[in-house]
């Protein structure tokens, strides 16, 4: 992505304590709001000190909204934001769902996408590139990078689960692998992410390979707290500037 400020934030620093230890950024968690807020200026200080950050009203859709300027009122529904705007910060929160960050450093073009699995399936990728094209990007000079997510290993999952993507496109197969419980399997969502980017013709991927739900030192896990019936979960977050 060239010299664009960018990044995955994990929960190392931050200022959250007892389950949202860390840098929890997470709007809608039960964490303090004061203390959400200090850690979303901490993490946008990482990456672009001065900007103005930007977030969507997250709701697991396809839907990418493009901005011009800082939001007016409430925030908008969608999970995805595309903008050609220096001085603007869009950002995507996860907690095992794939952040998704894009750019064409050429055209000063840049998208944050949040793919969980039914965002992904959806085509939220799909729409951030169409977004971006229309803010004068190419898809062939994008480049992309798919941030820590849940890994096939921790990810089990149903075999109806199974045969919506199988349905969808019958070589999303590769995409999964027997699990040890009868009538689940494994999903292998930052795998599935990537050929989406790729199908849509973006050449540059980069997939860190981290899995939020395994590495509980260093990132927030939806899935891992749900196991453990805690009561509520940090999040992360993954920015990106124009400029």
């Amino acid at each position: 992505m060239g010299d664009l400020p960018h990044g995955f934030l994990g929960r190392r620093g931050g200022a959250s304590t007892g389950i949202h230890a860390g840098l929890n950024v997470g709007l809608g968690s039960d964490d303090d709001a004061d203390i959400v807020r200090a850690n979303r200026d901490a993490a946008l200080a990482a990456v672009r000190p001065g900007a103005t950050l930007l977030t969507p009203y997250q709701v697991h859709s396809a839907d990418c909204v493009t901005v011009t300027g800082p939001f007016e009122g409430e925030r908008p529904r969608g999970d995805a934001l595309a903008t050609d705007r220096p001085g603007l910060a869009i950002g995507i929160i996860t907690a095992d769902c794939a952040p998704v960050l894009l750019a064409d450093r050429e055209a000063g073009v840049v998208g944050a996408a949040h793919a969980g699995w039914k965002g992904a399936i959806g085509g939220v990728t799909d729409a951030t590139i169409a977004a971006m094209e229309a803010l004068g990007a190419r898809r062939d000079r994008i480049a992309a990078a798919v941030g820590p997510c849940i890994a096939r290993a921790s990810y089990e999952v149903d075999d109806a689960f199974r045969r919506r993507f199988e349905e969808a496109d019958a070589a999303n197969e590769r995409f999964f692998a027997d699990a040890a419980r009868p009538g689940h399997a494994q999903f292998d969502m930052e795998g599935y992410v990537v050929h989406r980017l790729a199908a849509a013709g973006v050449t540059r991927i980069e997939a860190l390979g981290l899995d939020t739900y395994a590495d509980e030192a260093r990132f927030f896990s939806y899935r891992r707290a749900t196991h453990r019936g805690e009561p509520g979960y940090g999040r992360q977050i993954a920015i990106i500037a124009a400029g």
